[in-house]
């Protein structure tokens, strides 16, 4: 049957177009696939899509990406300033789509989160990126182009702190600061990455495989409905947040129960949820984050892990969204590791 009679035939029975052209997006979804990997004199564009961040703040990153034998390209919005944003809608819009399109830069590191990339991700253009993929890279509010780069176009992308998170002195830093720094040039060259988290009471035991993705909650709830929403049947979500209430929370959670975005996972990963606000008193929500999650799930046997590194902390280990990996999660532990690489 084509595609006239096909619709024809589905139009006789009530569908409408709207439904079918939801159907149609869900019918193809994209193959994955992942950027080059990175070699000595390759070149990392800076910019800043959302929160601003001055250009004496992003020298330790450069500084620490030089070493790793890379070249660094400034971006124009690095070290512009529209009250919280790193330049206008028009001036951010304008430097990432110049780095997507740019063919001499191999992967592009966000400045800093904050907020600002939804106010621009519907007006990029992503088909030279699309013919030559290259790793975006960054979290928080940049959870929005990870949605986005995955639903659309299955291309793997690289969740890790940003500029903002480099220290000036990586040899007197903490191991777990320079560890987490060492992820992103591990992740960025091409080794397959594996992490551990330690056990946990709440955990719920199991061994899944599938697609990683994921960001902050408040990112990815806010996207819901959009062009940008996330498609989780069959994969390994994560999730991370920072400076909400619990009850915030559990609305945001119980957004993605109601959409069925928690139906079919393969499994879920719950990062750092830190500097939780405090109720007002007499008006206690009563549950942990554990408790939240926990109840939100309690209908699906996948696994569930809590306390995993990752998030608006120290330990914020770089992931590649966009790639298989499998979960463990036993009694004894916590382990993540990439797959096929």
């Amino acid at each position: 049957m084509n595609r006239k009679h096909f619709l024809s035939a589905l139009l006789g029975t009530g569908m409408s177009i709207p439904l079918l052209n939801s159907l149609s997006k869900a019918a193809a979804p994209p193959l994955p696939s992942t950027p080059p990997y990175l070699k000595p004199g390759d070149t990392i564009g800076i910019t800043c899509p959302a929160g601003y961040i001055t250009h004496e703040e992003i020298q330790p990153a450069v500084r620490t990406m030089e070493s790793w034998g890379f070249r660094i390209a400034v971006g124009n919005t690095v070290g512009k300033r529209d009250y919280t944003f790193g330049g206008t809608d028009a001036e951010r819009l304008r430097d990432l789509q110049a780095m997507l399109d740019n063919p001499d830069i191999q992967a592009i590191m966000c400045g800093r989160g904050g907020y600002g990339c939804a106010r621009i991700v519907d007006q990029l253009d992503f088909s030279k990126f699309r013919k030559r993929p290259k790793w975006v890279i960054g979290f928080s509010d940049i959870t929005v182009l990870h949605c986005h780069i995955n639903r659309h176009y299955g291309i793997a992308s690289l969740h890790s702190k940003m500029c903002n998170s480099f220290p000036d002195d990586p040899a007197q830093a903490d191991p777990e600061v320079q560890d987490t720094i060492q992820s992103i040039r591990q992740a960025l060259t091409g080794k397959p990455m594996r992490y551990t988290a330690a056990p946990e009471a709440s955990n719920r035991n199991g061994v899944a495989s599938g697609i990683l993705i994921g960001g902050n909650l408040s990112m990815i709830q806010s996207v819901s409905g959009t062009d940008s929403e996330i498609d989780t049947i069959g994969k390994i979500l994560f999730l991370e947040d920072v400076g909400e209430y619990l009850y915030s929370l559990d609305r945001m959670l119980g957004n993605l129960q109601r959409s069925r975005k928690l139906d079919s996972l393969a499994g879920l990963i719950i990062g750092g949820f830190n500097r939780i606000k405090p109720d007002d008193p007499g008006e206690e929500f009563g549950h942990t984050v554990q408790d939240i999650v926990l109840q939100r799930v309690k209908g699906f046997s996948y696994p569930v892990c809590f306390n995993f590194p990752v998030g608006h902390q120290r330990d914020n280990y770089a992931l590649k969204c966009g790639v298989m990996h499998q979960l463990r999660v036993r009694g004894d532990g916590v382990e993540l590791r990439e797959l096929n690489s």
